[in-house]
């Protein structure tokens, strides 16, 4: 089946839910389920931005911008996930806990709306790694319908090319909590840190990047065409990233991948 045909079958399977409530990040998964939808259901597809101390305000900003650009239903809805002393311990379920959270907060949304059917972009790429947060969806009773549709990630880039949306090869993107290993104490101030630190990076043209705390030390992950260029500003990006806090800077020699931390597990 080509993107074509699996595009068709995800339009079909929208327009039978009538009314849907969508987990909206501004990422290019959740963009084109919510842009597909909003052509399918029009008003009736509303897409929830979650804000919380894990998304960072670039993102954040950019999400609402884009919803504003695709003249979709959009709504921001702020909570905590750092009152959950659950998650501040950060546990290797972690994603876990906060996508509980999440979805139970998306539930009282959509029962205030009259929606019955709640859904996100996790996509047949998204099952291979390790995704607790994918278990608390489906208890939930959060539906997927990218896997339901059989599309992957390189079908959503594609999908997204050939219908014409400028954010069909956006980087990839994560909760600022997964800069953070298990067992680490999850708090405001290193969030902001790796947010300071990964705006700066970002700010030189590098697109794809994660700064990765171990204490106080900044472990960077970038592209291997990138790493030239973090080295080139070597001084400038030390510096910086000291002034956000951290004491020491490294670069990591194998670049970036995407769930480095759960190599350890």
């Amino acid at each position: 089946m080509d993107c074509a045909e699996k595009l068709q079958g995800l339009k079909k399977k929208l327009a039978e839910k009538e009314k849907i409530l969508i987990s909206f990040s501004g990422g290019v998964d959740s963009s084109l389920l919510a842009k597909v939808a909003s052509d399918v259901l029009g008003e009736n597809a509303l897409c929830v931005i979650q804000d919380s101390e894990t998304m960072p305000r670039s993102e954040l900003e950019n999400a609402v911008a884009l919803a504003t650009s695709m003249s979709i239903n959009c709504q921001v809805a702020k909570y905590s996930i750092l009152d959950d002393p659950d998650f501040i311990k950060n546990p290797p379920d972690r994603c876990y806990i906060c996508k509980k959270a999440s979805a139970r907060m998306l539930k009282i949304l959509a029962a205030e709306k009259g929606i019955s059917c709640i859904a996100d972009g996790v996509n047949l790429s998204d099952c291979g790694d390790y995704r607790p947060g994918i278990l608390a969806s489906d208890e939930e009773g959060i539906w997927h319908p990218f896997i339901e549709s059989g599309i992957s990630k390189e079908d959503i880039r594609e999908i997204a090319k050939q219908i014409g949306l400028s954010f069909w090869n956006k980087p990839s993107s994560a909760c600022l909590a997964s800069r953070i290993p298990y067992g680490d104490e999850i708090i405001g101030d290193n969030l902001t840190m790796v947010e300071k630190a990964e705006d700066h990076l970002k700010g030189l043209g590098i697109r794809q990047v994660r700064v990765r705390v171990h204490g106080r030390v900044a472990r960077i992950e970038v592209l291997e065409e990138d790493m030239d260029k973090v080295l080139r500003f070597k001084d400038k990006i030390s510096k910086e990233l000291k002034d956000a806090g951290f004491k020491y800077v490294a670069l990591d020699l194998q670049g970036f991948r995407s769930g480095s931390m759960n190599e350890v597990l």
